[in-house]
């Protein structure tokens, strides 16, 4: 029986990389074992809630430890989805690089504060032709942007930042998670956001939080 998913957040391309296999094997096992499902955009693309993400951790860690794929899934769903022995969090002041292009001061400075509370180091730019300047500058680990930004210029402003190697998370006051999804964003943060989505977003995708830390990176 497939367990029920949430708001789809990340990208396949994201949770493969997060969980540690590949695209591909991600879709053998929603197909084979069924267990873990995928929401689907509008427009067919696979999209995972936090939720899944750790239930897909958790099979990858089964698999890792010797337990077969179909009775790592047999085993998730037997206790209901829920994803247990997470380890504990790692300590605080991971000191990565964040970029956040964003319009509106009052929410740059809401985001800016809550992801140096966790520690990281933030850079805030108002418009997209000097984002792309300070990414280009910086190389930050990850880019939050806003896609009204400058007239409506962060959506192409995503498509060329995710041609690096850095994370991209998509923001903005509409509901725009197809619109991020075709951009090719990890994922997608509707405002006014909640800090508590922000900094697990932000710690998922580089690999600081407890959860993206437990699966070490082994071929699928």
């Amino acid at each position: 029986m497939a367990c029920v998913p949430t708001t789809g957040l990340y990208s396949i391309g994201a949770v493969a990389r997060m969980v540690g296999v590949s695209v591909s094997t991600l879709r053998t096992w929603e197909e084979r074992y069924g267990v873990v499902v995928a929401t689907r955009s509008a427009g067919g693309q696979r999209r995972y809630s936090r939720n899944q993400l750790e239930q897909l951790t958790f099979v990858a860690r089964e698999v890792q430890r010797g337990m077969s794929p179909g009775d790592a899934h047999r085993l998730l769903a037997h206790r209901g989805g829920a994803a247990a022995e997470a380890p504990p969090r790692p300590p605080e002041g991971v000191g990565l690089l964040i970029l956040v292009a964003e319009r509106d001061p009052h929410a740059a400075g809401y985001v800016d504060y809550f992801l140096r509370t966790e520690g990281y180091r933030v850079e805030v730019v108002s418009d997209a032709v000097e984002a792309e300047r300070r990414f280009a500058l910086l190389a930050p680990q990850l880019a939050i942007v806003d896609l009204l930004l400058s007239g409506g210029l962060g959506g192409p402003l995503i498509e060329r930042l995710t041609s690096s190697s850095a994370r991209v998370v998509a923001i903005s006051p509409l509901d725009a998670e197809e619109v991020s999804a075709a951009l090719g964003a990890d994922a997608f943060l509707q405002k006014p956001i909640d800090p508590v989505a922000l900094v697990s977003t932000v710690r998922d995708l580089l690999g600081t939080s407890a959860l993206t830390r437990a699966t070490a990176r082994s071929p699928a």
